[in-house]
């Protein structure tokens, strides 16, 4: 929908079981083409992360060197929504633990930036660590605890990363 003043980030981490190249990790490996390319032509999906001269972000390691990261722009939460739980990525999620371990703590976040800001990696990490230490806020936060766009004016959206 054309005119949105903000747009849905959300930014989270899996722990591998295995290292990608191990044959146990091939089924997941072999999804991320085809869940990538769906996510990419979801209505209302913006951007996603992608390593420079890769098609998916998956050697990136800023949380550590067993933790991959999945970072995107959504025009909303019914588009993101749509893509995770509509749609055959629901079946990944479904299979999640056979290739990741199971987190203790908060491993999504979700945060609204002003329409045409890509977010930094780094802002992404910054936000997962907000919603660890303080809990959800309109700054961060989740599917269960969410905030909508019109929160974003109470502190939720920073500009810069």
């Amino acid at each position: 929908m054309p005119g949105h003043l903000f747009h849905l980030a959300q930014f989270n981490v899996a722990t591998l079981r295995l290292p990608l190249d191990h044959p146990e990790m091939a089924g997941f490996v072999e999804l991320l083409g085809p869940l990538n390319a769906l996510a990419d032509g979801t209505p209302g999906f913006v951007w996603r992360l992608v390593e420079e001269g890769a098609p998916d972000a998956t050697a990136l390691r800023p949380v550590g060197a067993d933790v991959i990261v999945n970072f995107s722009v959504w025009e909303g939460r019914e588009a993101l929504w749509n893509y995770v739980y509509r749609s055959a990525h629901l079946e990944a999620l479904r299979r999640r633990r056979e290739w990741f371990e199971r987190h203790v703590e908060p491993h999504l976040v979700l945060w609204w930036i002003p329409a045409g800001h890509i977010p930094s990696l780094d802002e992404g990490v910054e936000r997962l660590e907000l919603l660890r230490a303080e809990g959800p806020s309109p700054r961060a936060f989740t599917f269960r605890d969410f905030h909508p766009p019109r929160d974003a004016g109470r502190g939720g959206v920073l500009t810069t990363s």
